[in-house]
């Protein structure tokens, strides 16, 4: 998952994400920057760790809330 976590801080616009992994699912939450568009921003996210996806594998992609 160090790869995934990565890829998806490249993604301009993400302040902090987490990723938890269990047995066939991937969950991906994010933090946008003030500025961003958070949906243009999960879809920039999602694209970005698309080439990690295996098959059979599900993702799930959403924001984080206030810490």
């Amino acid at each position: 998952m160090r790869k995934a976590m990565a890829l998806v801080y490249a993604v301009e616009g993400v302040v902090a994400a987490r990723i938890w992994q269990w047995s066939g699912r991937v969950a991906v939450g994010v933090r946008p920057a003030p500025a961003s568009n958070p949906g243009e921003l999960l879809r920039q996210v999602e694209a970005a760790v698309a080439p990690l996806r295996e098959s059979g594998e599900s993702w799930e992609f959403g924001l984080l809330g206030d810490q």
